[in-house]
């Protein structure tokens, strides 16, 4: 069962309301006491339904946890969409200068200030959550990947684990490495990250930066799987077929 619902976001964009997709997987139905882990997840209109996907194909992710009988909540939000940086923006923990989008500030702290002190507080209330860090993962593509590494290093306290597909750490090379190597993780954190090899030439550096935020987390103690997808490209269609390899990371070492 798929919910949705709206909630201003208000230290990023403003009172405009943003859509918020609660996936409750069947166990909820029938088991009132069952509590769930949750996955959070960026670009939420991309995860569920076609007919809400920007270029018309979402990851199909409630199809998967449904078919596979997956005992988890997936909380996911939508993006700033508003021209010209929105999503950029939000989705970016540093201030960066790019060719072809020029200076974009980075506010990517301010929005999981929100998803952790707003955004995670309701659901746990209204929902049949695990709240813990233990419980509590974070996924995403693209810039929503560069935020969930983000996200797992900055909010480690809040986050165990966390699925960065395909993250744009070269947007911002030089800085997200330095900032992992600084940090400090609890014991027993996960993290997944993939680039798809047909990604790799799209932009200068991209595998020395996918492989020094690797080594980076390696060098933390974190517990990192890193692959190189035969094939892969950068699209929604390539990052659904990447849920069977991700989801397990999640779950590693659980009962």
């Amino acid at each position: 069962m798929i919910e949705t619902f709206g909630i201003p976001v208000t230290p990023v964009t403003g009172k405009k309301p943003r859509r918020v997709y609660v996936y409750l997987p069947p166990q909820a139905e029938e088991d009132e006491d069952a509590r769930f882990p949750v996955l959070y997840m960026f670009d939420g209109h991309n995860v569920f339904f076609d007919a809400h996907a920007t270029y018309g194909k979402a990851w199909g992710m409630g199809e998967y946890l449904d078919e596979t009988e997956t005992p988890l909540m997936v909380v996911a939000v939508d993006c700033n969409h508003r021209p010209p940086h929105g999503r950029l923006s939000e989705y970016s923990p540093f201030t960066f200068e790019e060719e072809g989008f020029g200076r974009v500030v980075g506010r990517g702290k301010k929005f999981m200030d929100w998803l952790t002190g707003t955004l995670k507080p309701l659901i746990d209330e209204k929902y049949p959550t695990l709240p813990d860090r233990e419980h509590t993962f974070i996924a995403g593509s693209s810039m929503g990947g560069l935020m969930s590494l983000y996200a797992v290093t900055a909010y480690n306290h809040v986050f165990s684990r966390a699925a960065a597909l395909s993250p744009s750490v070269w947007l911002v090379r030089g800085q997200m490495a330095p900032l992992i190597r600084k940090a400090a993780y609890e014991e027993g954190t996960v993290v997944y990250m993939d680039y798809g090899s047909r990604e790799m030439g799209n932009h200068q550096g991209m595998l020395h930066c996918f492989m020094d935020t690797a080594a980076a987390l390696t060098e933390r103690g974190v517990y990192v799987t890193a692959r190189i997808v035969p094939n892969g490209d950068h699209c929604e269609a390539c990052w659904e077929e990447q849920i069977p390899f991700f989801m397990p990371h999640l779950f590693y070492d659980r009962e």
